[in-house]
């Protein structure tokens, strides 16, 4: 077997997890390659010979794997999302296990699934989501987080939240498959993976394979009127609660965002210097990725939207 491992040597606790993965996993005759970055590096130059390896291994936090991702798309090469970040919420909607000796077994004998990645652009640029982008609120509590995250894990995005009660409240103008629509709130999310932190679901389902994305407008006009929409997510465990007070969600195929006033933002927890407007599209299925047992059951039936199937 030839695996190429992406290691951020900047991610979560450094603790090498990935280093026990490769002792545990190598057997008689097996490649593995590993190229490392401190963020110094551009990691997509690591990948431009990724189609020669069985599989690459995205070591790090949720960032780390989106870009390694989105340099893959539609290139059919599989990844596993190794969980070496703070947050590892993509691990978490995936259903995949924290243990190295787990994980070896899965990129040896785990199912894989095709799931829908978000392109983000910006100012000329463009960048991949595989959980969510957004601007506003979000941004704000990710950039708050950040000093934190190593020492206090995913608790730092409460902290960040607790001391950032009056974030900056915008109009905005969406475009959304071509259609106009006017909003108002503290920030605006587009939705791929649902599962957040403490394993909360910001929309009532999770569809990262049927080509649409869900953009939701924080409507509260602040941070303690979001907290009905917090107890709501909380109660929606089994799926028979249904209701997000203060939510407005749509979904679609590509948005552009503009806020008045301009708001910063994010993708995967990767907080920009740039602000609103920028437009999200979906690109459907571009993704192969190793799955746990139980995440492919979860997924392996979400069917694409007509749309998609039409075209």
């Amino acid at each position: 077997m030839r695996l190429l491992i992406i290691n951020n040597l900047a991610s979560g606790y450094q603790d090498g997890a990935i280093f026990d993965f490769v002792r545990v996993m190598a057997k008689d005759g097996d490649e593995v390659v590993v190229r490392s970055t401190d963020g110094t590096s551009d990691l997509r130059t690591f990948l431009t010979d990724a189609n020669q390896f069985d599989l690459v291994v995205a070591s790090g936090g949720d960032g780390t794997v989106a870009t390694v991702c989105y340099a893959l798309a539609y290139t059919n090469t599989p990844v596993l999302p190794f969980p070496s970040g703070t947050a590892n919420l993509l691990a978490l909607n995936l259903d995949l296990p924290n243990e190295v000796h787990a994980l070896a077994k899965l990129a040896r004998t785990g199912k894989m699934l095709d799931f829908d990645l978000g392109e983000f652009e910006i100012q000329g640029g463009k960048y991949g989501f595989g959980i969510m982008a957004g601007a506003g609120y979000d941004a704000t509590i990710m950039k708050g987080a950040k000093p934190a995250k190593r020492h206090l894990g995913p608790l730092a995005y409460f902290g960040a939240a607790a001391t950032n009660l009056t974030p900056q409240h915008s109009r905005f103008l969406m475009t959304l498959d071509g259609v106009s629509v006017e909003s108002e709130g503290v920030g605006v999310l587009i939705v791929n993976f649902s599962k957040i932190q403490f394993d909360m679901s910001v929309t009532h389902t999770n569809e990262p394979r049927n080509g649409m994305l869900d953009v939701v407008v924080l409507k509260a006009p602040n941070a303690i009127g979001l907290l009905p929409t917090v107890g709501a997510v909380l109660l929606d465990r089994d799926g028979s609660f249904p209701d997000r007070p203060d939510l407005e969600i749509h979904r679609v195929r590509e948005a552009t965002i503009v806020a008045d006033p301009p708001l910063f933002t994010q993708y995967d927890g990767e907080v920009t210097e740039l602000t609103t407007p920028f437009t999200v599209r979906v690109l459907p299925r571009a993704v192969k990725m190793v799955v746990s047992e139980s995440g492919y059951k979860l997924f392996a039936d979400v069917p694409l939207a007509q749309q998609h199937i039409q075209a």
